[in-house]
């Protein structure tokens, strides 16, 4: 499993970057896959992941990769819901914000109950949750940046679409996401952290 998803994330990163529609913008988003992929694979003997957490992490590279190709404002699939619900806008960065909270929360509690004293409950909602959000408000800084930075050529990057409340928004969907996966994914992640550390057969 862990190799075709591997597979599918490099497949899908190199055919965005063949003709993306703004090479600045592709790099920008693609970078944190740029990032985390080496690292994931470098720790992925020592410390492997649940099937849970690789299948939203590379779910999530996709999103990305899908968004520096097209730019979020224009991704194809984003149209084909806009058009579905009447919606003003393509809401594709929308969904990725959600997953924005929905991958760092599960990844985080996979972290915190394999290195750290913490253990499912109230505590590490709530930590998580804030983790999440706070998450989230560092990369609309980071947008912020870039529209100092790059003026009017940051239009593409940030995807406002022309709402002054973009920002709020990707930061309640990202909250909305790390509750909700939280929420329902919790009982099975336990039950495949459990299965993970489980002793080998034999001993």
């Amino acid at each position: 499993m862990r190799l075709g998803l591997l597979i599918l994330v490099l497949a899908a990163l190199v055919a965005s970057g063949v003709a993306p529609y703004d090479r600045g913008v592709w790099l920008a988003e693609v970078a944190p896959v740029l990032i985390a992929l080496p690292v994931l694979l470098i720790s992925a003997r020592r410390f492997p992941l649940t099937p849970l957490t690789c299948g939203l992490v590379a779910f999530f590279a996709l999103i990305l990769i899908g968004g520096g190709a097209y730019t979020y404002a224009r991704v194809p699939i984003g149209f084909e819901v806009q058009e579905m619900f009447g919606l003003a806008r393509n809401p594709y960065d929308r969904f990725g914000h959600f997953f924005q909270g929905v991958t760092p929360a599960i990844l985080g509690r996979e972290l915190l109950l394999r290195t750290s004293p913490l253990r499912p409950g109230k505590w590490l909602f709530a930590l998580l949750l804030l983790a999440c959000l706070g998450i989230s408000a560092a990369y609309e800084l980071v947008e912020w940046a870039a529209a100092v930075w790059w003026g009017d050529g940051s239009v593409e990057f940030l995807g406002t679409q022309g709402d002054p409340w973009d920002a709020q928004w990707d930061m309640f969907m990202a909250l909305l996401g790390a509750g909700s996966a939280q929420l329902a994914l919790g009982r099975v992640h336990d039950r495949q952290l459990a299965a993970l550390m489980l002793p080998p057969r034999g001993r």
